[in-house]
């Protein structure tokens, strides 16, 4: 199924709070991370929990987590339709981090209001009193 790519979302990278299969630790990895660090998507398509999974990987090769299942099929679609995906660390939270993702080859753009921490946000939005979090135009299953 070809669908025309989204434009550049923030997305939650969850599951932070498991080790990788190496041993390595998700949460000290994503505190090694810097915003506007490359990371990469990786399908996991033979994954036993999700056949839609979305692996997140620091450039150092380390599993940070995967992109939430409420936004996995959709990314999933999109990569493999070969969409040029681009995607940067944007920030660490308490659930794992948030990356910014460009589905049409370019650089996401990180701004000031994506980079600031927000207390007790909930994995899937930004708080209702940073509006200006989410900048994102709605995603086509909301």
């Amino acid at each position: 199924m070809t669908m025309p790519p989204p434009p550049a979302m923030s997305l939650a990278v969850v599951g932070a709070a498991f080790k990788n299969a190496d041993g390595s630790d998700r949460h000290a990895e994503i505190r090694a991370c810097e915003p506007g660090e490359r990371v990469f998507l990786i399908p996991e398509p033979d994954n036993p929990h999700d056949g839609n999974a979305v692996a997140v990987f620091t450039g150092r090769e380390v599993q940070i987590g995967y992109i939430s299942a409420e936004r996995a099929r959709l990314v999933s679609v999109w990569m493999a339709d070969d969409n040029d995906i681009v995607a940067l660390f944007q920030r660490a939270t308490d659930f794992g981090a948030w990356i910014r993702v460009a589905f049409d080859g370019g650089d996401p753009e990180l701004t000031e209001a994506m980079l600031a921490p927000i207390d007790d946000e909930p994995a899937s939005r930004g708080s209702v009193n940073e509006p200006d979090f989410y900048p994102d135009e709605v995603w086509p299953d909301d």
